[in-house]
């Protein structure tokens, strides 16, 4: 399993139209195959910054949704909008507390 964080600075202006695009595609991009789990973070100190955080069967299943149509449309909507360039992280879990 792939673990993806991905990290979004939007122009102040603009959080509000990309909240409104992330709740128009989130049920998509959830049925995406391969994808297990996604949700989307706000920063409490920098209410214009957001992160993904989402589950991935593979780094081929993640890779297939960044080459889709879907993703291609969604992000040339919300590209536009940042005022910093978007940072990625794929991650593993190293230990958890139950």
């Amino acid at each position: 399993m792939i673990k993806r964080i991905v990290k979004l600075g939007f122009k102040s202006e603009h959080i509000d139209e990309f909240k409104a695009n992330f709740e128009n595609n989130k049920a998509k991009i959830r049925a995406f195959k391969g994808c297990q789990y996604l949700e989307l973070w706000q920063g409490k100190d920098d209410p214009s910054v957001f992160f993904t955080y989402s589950f991935w069967d593979s780094e081929e299943s993640l890779n297939n949704y960044r080459h889709s149509p879907l993703f291609k449309e969604i992000w040339a909507k919300t590209k536009i909008l940042f005022n910093q360039k978007p940072e990625a992280w794929s991650v593993d879990s190293v230990d958890q507390l139950d």
